[in-house]
């Protein structure tokens, strides 16, 4: 069985979707025969990386707001985070475009690393406060999942991938996604937003018993659980 995911490594809530849908698929007796793929979204695709300013400052700007705003809401996303075992660190947090690290995504997936490479980018993002759009960090996240340096120096000096990455974010545009983390399981039932593990557990039971059923269709749940949308609003109300 398939689960498809679109999600942006800029995105607090797809980390946090990650670790409980991850809770869940330990939980699913058949987690063996399921495959998970991630998919690319760009929350912003014209941001332009810049080190000289904070999250709080760049959210508080960005959506007309004060700092002590952008400070209240990291802090809420921080305590959902602890819940789930991420120690999200938006001090050190590095305003930085996700284009090339999508890019690596790509390059991973093709040597089954999919999974890894998000990890260890969100872990880089959010956690370590690493420049996610600098060509030395992305090669030295490849390098820790096994993708050699020389191969990603050279996909980052090229155009490789490009076309990849913009193919899934067409996809996602034609399904009508808006916000991220985006589930699709077994290409029929939908889920939006980081849903407690129980919910994705459900959902990943009742795909698993009409696996073999033929049902084109795509059906949505319409419980949006926390999630980013395009313009980098944050649903925190569960």
């Amino acid at each position: 069985m398939k689960v498809d995911i679109w999600s942006d490594i800029r995105c607090p809530f797809c980390y946090i979707g990650k670790r409980k849908f991850e809770i869940a698929l330990s939980r699913f007796p058949q987690s063996d025969s399921v495959e998970v793929e991630w998919h690319s979204f760009e929350l912003d695709p014209l941001l332009k990386t810049d080190t000289t300013i904070d999250v709080f400052d760049y959210l508080a700007k960005h959506k007309g707001q004060t700092r002590q705003w952008a400070v209240q809401m990291h802090r809420q996303v921080k305590e959902a985070g602890k819940e789930v075992g991420i120690d999200f660190n938006f001090d050190s947090m590095v305003i930085a475009n996700s284009f090339n690290a999508h890019r690596l995504i790509q390059l991973a997936k093709k040597k089954n690393l999919g999974n890894s490479a998000e990890e260890d980018l969100f872990r880089a993002n959010f956690s370590s406060g690493k420049n996610i759009d600098d060509k030395d960090t992305l090669v030295e996240i490849g390098g820790e999942i096994g993708i050699s340096s020389l191969e990603i120096k050279e996909m980052l000096n090229a155009d490789a991938y490009v076309r990849e990455v913009r193919e899934e974010e067409h996809i996602a545009a034609k399904m009508g996604i808006n916000g991220v983390p985006f589930f699709v399981l077994n290409n029929k039932y939908a889920l939006s937003g980081a849903q407690a593990p129980e919910l994705f557990l459900s959902a990943l039971d009742q795909a698993w018993n009409e696996h073999e059923k033929e049902n084109p269709g795509l059906t949505g749940n319409t419980e949006v659980g926390k999630r980013c949308s395009e313009d980098e609003t944050c649903n925190i109300q569960g």
